[in-house]
């Protein structure tokens, strides 16, 4: 089977406030968008940035055979969320937007009230595979982009830019403290004998604090000399598979030029057992992805994803 996350950018019908503005500008981005999912064929490809429930039905309804849709009840300011798509039946487990307790809310911006809730929802679900349960959860962080009052996209200052990207980050690190809690819920300390995965957009690189806060106990990281070692955390832990990307490959969206990996797949260690291969992009091409900047309005209009799935 192939496990996937994508991000399909602002996938929404024609005619509103964030999608694209004429039938032919969506009808192109479906086409490209149900290109990909038709050539990797995925089992389970959980996907974010679903802005119209019925948009991801209209993609679901360009590719062959049956598939199954899962969306979270918990979407953003503009309507997008995470979800599904499976070519099995998908059981929810969890749909929350809830920050753990005791952590308190976070600041956001300078004027505001504190965020007591996650941007966008975390959703798992169950399913099984050729007799094999698996249990996924999708997520969708706070992004880097950095929006500022009034919409703009660029800061009146660079204290302002400073204070919202530190809001961004007090964020970002509060959903990954939250979306561990529901991997935490997932695993159960039964990481050996159970197939859970945590995958998305999660708007940061393998390395970076926020992305580190889901493994759980550190140590045996893929390619360390402890991954050899079982020892007490592999019950807790999730690995992510970023090292099993072939290096050239290894990014998922290009920002200023620059390539970078931000959606990630994270694994029991059962799972991991099973992993026999990961890429980006799809089999037979390589990934060629359009260089974004910090004004997201300007792809209103294109065809296609400024990510690769993973």
């Amino acid at each position: 089977m192939l496990l996937g996350t994508w991000n399909l950018e602002n996938l929404y019908r024609p005619g509103g406030g964030f999608g694209p503005r004429t039938e032919a500008a969506y009808e192109a981005k479906l086409d490209a968008l149900a290109a990909v999912v038709a050539e990797l064929d995925p089992t389970l490809l959980g996907v974010q940035e679903v802005g119209d429930p019925e948009a991801l039905e209209d993609l679901a309804a360009r590719l062959d055979g049956d598939w199954h849709i899962a969306l979270s009840g918990h979407p953003d300011s503009r309507g997008i969320r995470v979800g599904f798509l499976s070519r099995t039946a998908l059981r929810t487990v969890t749909d929350t937007d809830r920050l753990p307790e005791p952590m308190r809310p976070v600041q956001g911006d300078d004027d505001g009230e504190p965020v007591s809730r996650t941007g966008r929802g975390f959703l798992a679900v169950d399913t099984t595979v050729r007799g094999m349960r698996l249990t996924a959860a999708v997520c969708h962080l706070k992004s880097k982009l950095l929006t500022y009052p009034g919409g703009r996209f660029q800061p009146r200052d660079e204290g302002e830019r400073a204070r919202f990207g530190a809001y961004a980050l007090y964020r970002r690190a509060a959903e990954a403290a939250a979306l561990r809690t529901v991997a935490d819920g997932l695993l159960d300390g039964a990481g050996r004998e159970r197939n859970v995965a945590v995958l998305g957009d999660l708007n940061d690189g393998v390395a970076a604090a926020t992305t580190q806060i889901l493994q759980g106990p550190p140590g045996s990281e893929i390619g360390t000399p402890g991954f050899e070692r079982p020892d007490k955390g592999d019950a807790a832990r999730l690995w992510n598979i970023a090292p099993l990307i072939p290096e050239g490959q290894r990014f998922s969206r290009v920002h200023s030029g620059r390539p970078e990996l931000i959606d990630h797949i994270l694994v029991s260690r059962l799972l991991l057992d099973q992993v026999s291969a990961a890429g980006t992009g799809t089999p037979v091409q390589d990934v060629a992805l359009p260089s974004i900047d910090d004004d997201p309005v300007q792809r209103r209009d294109a065809a296609g994803s400024d990510h690769a799935p993973v």
